[in-house]
């Protein structure tokens, strides 16, 4: 089993010198995956409800922000050469799908193909309306603009024609490095996020769970994608345990309940704090190796 870190990387603490020091140290210790997560903009007061979170509130401290993740993963691409680098999630639906396929393409040319693509359909109605795309139909978009990834990213001459978009015939270069492109993570705990990962995708990064928390939604996406004619052996799960403990004990249960990869929660206050916190995690990182 993997070990992964996902980094909120809230400013002002995620600092160049702190992310550099994640970047080393990831490679040092044997990090399978970074994952960064996105938010364009965040609010004071909002209607909608944060769904890893009992009360239904983002836990971000006032007058903080994540960095934005595709930069941010370009920046670790240049302080390592061998871990992985994902998004946890992008919100895809918010976003033009042709930037961000050229973003994520060049992306896996700098880093010489190591970039992860997780995705996720959003849960803050307040962000799509700042950015003014509409909330309805985020998951029909999403597919579309999946599907318009895929021609840029894979054909020579891409177009498209959809109910959310039209791409006329062009061509974007630099290709992927990695073929046929980087690998779809789908992120989300709903039925629909289980049937995309089905059909869309390599792997399924799910949040805020226990062990004993993944037997009903494995066993709901083991249907769809027999339904696909595909099998969990086609799929990485990866879970974050987020806020619910993580140590060398609790590892092998995430094995043995079906998880490739456990992404542990690295909160960046400071270098000191990112090196305290690795030497912490090297007990479940030592344990894992051996499974």
């Amino acid at each position: 089993m993997d070990v992964d870190l996902w980094i909120p990387t809230a400013n002002p603490f995620c600092t160049p010198e702190v992310l550099a020091v994640i970047g080393r140290e990831a490679e040092q210790r044997g990090i399978g995956t970074l994952w960064v997560g996105e938010h364009v903009v965040l609010f004071d007061e909002y209607e909608s409800s944060y769904p890893y979170a009992a009360d239904g509130r983002i836990p971000t401290p006032p007058g903080s922000g994540l960095l934005e993740p595709l930069s941010t993963l370009s920046f670790l691409a240049a302080h390592t050469t061998t871990v992985r680098l994902g998004t946890a999630m992008v919100l895809l639906p918010q976003r033009n799908p042709v930037y961000t396929a050229k973003e994520v393409s060049t992306l896996d040319w700098l880093s010489h193909g190591r970039v992860d693509f997780g995705i996720g359909v959003g849960w803050l109605e307040e962000e799509f309306n700042a950015v003014n795309v509409p909330w309805p139909h985020r998951g029909r978009r999403t597919d579309e603009y999946l599907e318009v990834l895929t021609t840029l990213w894979c054909d020579e001459t891409s177009a498209y024609e959809g109910e959310f978009y039209s791409l006329n015939p062009c061509a974007m270069f630099p290709k992927p490095v990695q073929e046929p492109h980087p690998p779809i993570h789908i992120g989300g705990e709903s039925d629909a996020a289980l049937r995309r990962t089905a059909r869309a995708a390599r792997g399924w990064h799910t949040f805020n769970r226990t062990p004993e928390d993944l037997a009903e939604p494995l066993a709901t996406l083991d249907g769809f994608l027999a339904d696909e004619g595909r099998t969990r052996d086609d799929v990485r799960i990866t879970v974050c345990p987020y806020f619910h403990p993580l140590d060398a004990d609790i590892a092998p249960r995430y094995a043995e309940a079906g998880a490739d990869a456990v992404a542990a929660l690295l909160l960046p206050l400071d270098t000191d704090s990112v090196l305290a916190a690795f030497d912490a995690l090297q007990p479940v990182l030592d344990r894992a190796a051996s499974l």
